[in-house]
């Protein structure tokens, strides 16, 4: 089946809950509705965890630190932040979309992509679910959303961006490239500032031009997979799904041993086997991790963790395994250290390409080698199997470890 008829197929929403802190703190302050409202702590060297709309215009945004949203919004209404009301909030949200569908990848607290293909004969057509959605969380949870719909995730949560706040816009398959060719091209996932402005130097600026660009140019310019990426985004090409393992913003894998073992060199290897499984799904739901880390139960069943935020996000198996086998190493020199019984691996903090902060270096040559080998590997391994191609270091026969 072609990609174009797979997509055409298909009927994914990404459901976004709009300033869903400030909405969550009004429910109990009504008073406040249509004002100005910060959630944060407004001492110390802290950020902004969510400003109103009506803030917003003043120029007030997630992730600002709160001196500087004072400045700009003197006048505002500061609430400290209610985890534990937010955290209640986003399960009766996410069992509000699992009744519509199995099919839901949460992404964050208030945000998640559901795959509602196999919910038409039951609940109607995509955008009869998506206003279904909307009304339930409205009148339910008193929450409002934004809904946006297409044959892909890609174009869904581009959609569900442009809709906002608290609107519902479906793209239809056969208007997805009438859609997207306008946009500028840094609608793209993972089209920085620094590709942007390589891309400008060629005369490329909306979407369409890239499609328009011979590929060949497109991995000149941004390297040979990135090139790719971009110009099979910019024909609506998207092959990632909704993934329902993606749950905490997380993924792991985890190895008990029968025997406990102090040989670094063998959990050196078990650290680059649960690397590469990790990589692979990374890749396989298009989801980058910022943090990596490692979990290790010792022979007494004391559990350690230790982890390492990346500079820049990653979907490379290279560069995981890279970090969690310092971290390995690290802990391995300390006074704990003793008999493993369990160790595991574990990618945290996942992000879509198109919502890092920071510009994906693309010119980083041994990079773009790593994931130019995992994408032909991954290919290798869709059509032969998961043991088709592995390390040198892996060839003898294993054991199955556990996933998270």
């Amino acid at each position: 089946m072609s990609e174009s008829m797979n997509n055409q197929r298909r009927s994914i929403l990404h459901v976004d809950l709009d300033a869903f802190f400030v909405s969550a703190e009004l429910l109990t302050r009504p008073e406040l509705i249509g004002e100005q409202v910060i959630v944060g702590y407004p001492k110390g060297r802290s950020v902004v965890l969510s400003a109103s709309y009506e803030t917003r215009k003043l120029g007030v945004r997630s992730a600002m630190p709160m001196s500087q949203a004072i400045r700009l919004a003197p006048k505002a209404t500061i609430i400290s932040p209610s985890h534990s009301l937010y955290s209640s909030l986003s399960k009766q949200v996410m069992e509000i979309f699992r009744s519509f569908t199995p099919q839901v990848q949460q992404l964050s607290v208030d945000e998640a992509f559901l795959d509602v293909t196999g919910a038409s004969r039951m609940f109607g057509s995509a955008e009869e679910i998506a206003q279904a959605i909307k009304t339930r969380l409205k009148e339910e949870l008193g929450l409002p959303a934004t809904v946006g719909g297409a044959s892909t995730k890609f174009v869904a949560k581009i959609a569900s961006t442009s809709a906002k706040p608290d609107g519902l816009r479906i793209i239809p398959h056969g208007e997805t490239l009438d859609f997207l060719h306008p946009l500028p091209i840094r609608a793209l996932w993972g089209i920085g500032p620094v590709a942007g402005k390589s891309l400008h130097e060629f005369g490329i600026q909306t979407v369409g031009d890239i499609a328009n660009t011979d590929l060949k140019v497109l991995q000149r310019v941004l390297g040979e997979a990135s090139g790719n990426r971009a110009w099979e985004l910019a024909h609506g090409i998207d092959t990632s799904f909704v993934d329902t393992e993606v749950i905490d913003h997380s993924i792991g894998h985890e190895r008990t041993y029968e025997i406990d073992t102090d040989n670094f060199e063998q959990l050196q290897k078990e650290i680059l086997d649960l690397s590469r499984k990790i990589g692979q799904r990374l890749r396989k739901i298009g989801h980058l991790a910022g943090t990596v880390s490692i979990k290790v139960k010792f022979y007494d069943f004391k559990v350690v963790t230790r982890s390492h935020t990346l500079e820049i996000p990653t979907d490379s198996d290279t560069e995981i395994y890279k970090t969690a086998g310092e971290l390995l190493k690290e802990l391995s020199a300390s006074a704990i250290w003793r008999k493993v019984r369990l160790i595991g691996v574990r990618a945290e903090q996942l992000t879509l390409p198109g919502e890092l902060a920071v510009q994906l270096d693309l010119w980083d040559a041994p990079k773009q080698v790593h994931k130019d080998v995992d994408t032909v590997t991954d290919k290798i391994r869709d059509k032969f199997g998961n043991t088709a191609i592995v390390p040198a270091r892996l060839s003898t026969a294993r054991e199955p470890e556990q996933e998270g």
